[in-house]
């Protein structure tokens, strides 16, 4: 998304090898009964976002695929990102922003050396030269103009998403949501100070996500992109759609406001999962987790959805969240997944903010206090505290490894 997140190699352990370390040792039971998939079967997961949270989605599918080999993973991803990079290669050059698209790809790379340098390299940034102070490459990371020239080349992002996938030995496939980018507008209230209670028009995918006050709608210019034909193709042929965690407003219910896909989404045989969020953003100020939930369903009228993944250690009371899931059809699955390493205090110091209340006396890093496997950062510079890569593959797995 608009937020820089530095290159990642991370522990590419399966999601068992994992459980011990963000578990305490202790095995954590499957969220219901039902059969059981097998290692062998062909499981096909269509993940929706982009930014920092989609990455670490990916990256926990990743893990699962060490256990379910038979995991198909898709992501599609958000094309309204108009910040740093990919915004100056929008409005130079009229490319679909690369930027989230480029961090879903490094997440699935492979995990030999030559995939895990490429990935690196795609995700390296040219920092300041001194005595420069006109160098058009600072701020660029090399991938956001592999994957512009790419586009160039070819002629099609999804070509160009394809081959760079095969640059890095990715283990899935990256598709734009639309293939063309989009203006994410938001009415927000209070996000002109000096009028705290009148509504403002918000626009561009950046001024939303850190604008003050709160969000009340969200739409996309042109309000009715065209649908990327094999994400509708790669929706209609899932068994699992997951939602999350990311920003809420601008990575996404974004995907909800394409009108083809939403349809797709909501008609799909699939089986549907929502991982929450930690704690706010400066775009979801004071919406609770239970509105989180309400939000998809306003923007998705119909969906249902049949798990909800939610930390524990960061939930004071999880009846609302699990009275709000019910509303949609959906179980709610608690589970450590938050980063450790840093406290919730934020890496600058400010707070990061709960959804729902005060923790009450728990850790932010689990349910009891058990350490999630590092993550780069705990919190982003931003306050918002990340899921744990690892911890999420442990809570992602007994999930995705039953049927209906």
């Amino acid at each position: 998304m608009h937020r820089r997140q530095a290159p990642q190699r991370g522990d590419r352990r399966g999601a068992g090898a994992a459980a011990a370390a963000a578990t305490g040792g202790r095995p954590r039971p499957p969220p219901g009964p039902g059969a059981r998939v097998t290692a062998a079967e062909r499981v096909r997961l269509v993940a929706f976002g982009g930014g920092h949270g989609l990455g670490a989605s990916l990256r926990a599918l990743r893990r699962c695929q060490a256990e379910l080999p038979g995991l198909a993973v898709t992501a599609v991803v958000t094309v309204g990102d108009d910040g740093g990079s990919s915004g100056r290669l929008r409005a130079q050059r009229g490319a679909l922003p690369p930027g989230d698209l480029r961090e879903a790809l490094a997440a699935l790379a492979g995990d030999d050396p030559h995939s895990r340098t490429t990935a690196d390299l795609l995700l390296h940034r040219f920092p300041p030269v001194p005595g420069s102070d006109r160098d058009p490459l600072v701020g660029h990371p090399v991938g956001n103009l592999v994957l512009c020239g790419l586009m160039e080349l070819l002629g099609d992002p999804v070509a160009a998403l394809d081959h760079a996938a095969g640059m890095v030995r990715a283990a899935g496939r990256v598709l734009p949501m639309s293939r063309e980018p989009v203006a994410i507008e938001a009415t927000v209230r209070g996000a002109d100070p000096t009028r705290p209670d009148q509504p403002v028009t918000v626009r561009g995918q950046h001024e939303v996500a850190i604008s003050p006050g709160r969000v009340e709608t969200v739409r996309l210019d042109p309000a009715r992109p065209v649908a990327c034909r094999e994400a509708l193709a790669a929706v209609a042929g899932a068994d699992w759609l997951i939602f999350g965690p990311g920003s809420w407003y601008t990575s996404v219910i974004p995907h909800l406001l394409v009108p083809d896909l939403a349809a797709a989404v909501v008609a799909s045989p699939a089986r549907r999962l929502v991982i929450l969020n930690l704690s706010t953003e400066p775009e979801t100020a004071g919406l609770t987790l239970p509105a989180h939930l309400t939000a998809l369903a306003r923007y998705a009228p119909g969906l249902k959805v049949d798990r909800v993944l939610a930390d524990p250690g960061w939930l004071a009371d999880p009846e609302p969240v699990r009275r709000a899931a019910g509303s949609l059809g959906a179980e709610l699955c608690l589970a450590p997944m938050a980063a450790s390493g840093r406290s919730a205090s934020g890496a600058r110091g400010q707070a990061a903010e709960p959804l729902d209340m005060a923790v009450s006396g728990r850790s932010a890093s689990g349910a009891r206090g058990q350490a999630a496997e590092p993550f780069d950062m705990a919190v982003g510079g931003d306050g918002a505290a990340r899921h744990d890569p690892a911890a999420l593959a442990t809570a992602l797995l007994p999930v995705l490894a039953t049927t209906r």
